[in-house]
């Protein structure tokens, strides 16, 4: 990852469990990202890549609509699973609109935590 913003660290409990469901549901359908984000409440939300003809989104776009579509309105953290050397920034925006500071975790496809990304 090139941003001067990534810092390597170990996880607590709770932003382990993120990149647990990242990894899931990137496994789940065979997708190039999976993520998870975890709100205010603490409810996590997962996404995976989706990649159609008519329709392309991101694993973190998917996670942040599905929280909030379920009545979210600020996020705690934030979890990539990818094998990309950067992290999108459709998808960093994404969670930017509901956490200015929240801290998105980029792992590799063997749950390895690479980086955190910071604004």
């Amino acid at each position: 990852m090139h941003d001067r913003s990534v810092t390597t660290q170990n996880l607590d409990a709770e932003d382990s469990k993120l990149v647990i469901l990242a990894r899931g549901a990137r496994a789940r359908v065979s997708a190039v990202e999976g993520a998870a984000v975890r709100d205010s409440d603490g409810r996590t939300y997962t996404g995976a890549s989706v990649s159609l003809p008519s329709l392309s989104v991101t694993a973190l776009q998917l996670a942040v609509a599905s929280a909030v579509a379920a009545g979210a309105t600020r996020l705690e953290a934030a979890a990539v699973v990818t094998e990309a050397s950067t992290l999108d920034a459709v998808g960093r925006a994404a969670v930017r609109d509901l956490a200015a500071e929240a801290p998105i975790y980029v792992a590799a496809p063997d749950g390895t935590v690479l980086g955190t990304v910071r604004t």
